[in-house]
Parts: structure tokens; C-alpha cells; sequence
């Protein structure tokens, strides 16, 4: 066993992987901000819910959701769309 499984950490970095992936993703699709993309980003989203632990998986769709909130106003209207989308889809995911 790994210092890093010891005190948590890998839990912590495979959580934060999955994260990372999950944003990486809706932001090209965000970037792109055509609609035909909803599917990619739900697909990113279940993605995440399935490989982040049960403990996790709230928190980091609600830091994912606080970033689209926070590029909002950075975006072309095709894009903040989309993300309104993304942002629903997650509100639902959040109720689950």
C-alpha cells in the first residue's frame, strides 16, 4: 500500500481526473456551441457520475457547474446556449 492510499490522496487525484476530463470536454463543446454536441456533453456528465465515487460526484458537478457559471458572460450566444443546456442537464443530475 502507497503513502498516497494511506492518507487519501489517489482517491483525491483519480476524483479530480475525472473532473478534469468531464470540463476539458464541455468546454470544447461549449467553445464550438453547436447543439448536435448535447449528446457528447451528457455523455461526458454520465461519464463522470460512473467513475467518481458516490461521495464526489455532487461536489465536483457543482464545481464544474460554478465554472460554466462563472465564463457565462464570455460567451458567443451559440455557446452560453448550449451551456444554459449543460447547466440544466447538471441541475437534473444534481436531483438523482
Amino acid at each position: 500500500m502507497s503513502l498516497l492510499s494511506v492518507i487519501g490522496w489517489d482517491t483525491h487525484i483519480q476524483v479530480m481526473g475525472h473532473v478534469d476530463t468531464c470540463l476539458e470536454t464541455l468546454r470544447r463543446l461549449i467553445a464550438a456551441g453547436d447543439m448536435n454536441g448535447i449528446p457528447l456533453a451528457e455523455a461526458a456528465i454520465e461519464e463522470y457520475w460512473a467513475a467518481t465515487p458516490v461521495k464526489a460526484r455532487k461536489s465536483g458537478l457543482l464545481y464544474i457547474q460554478q465554472i460554466l457559471h462563472d465564463r457565462r458572460d464570455t460567451l458567443s450566444p451559440q455557446s452560453r446556449d448550449f451551456a444554459a443546456t449543460v447547466d440544466a442537464y447538471i441541475e437534473k443530475k444534481l436531483t438523482t
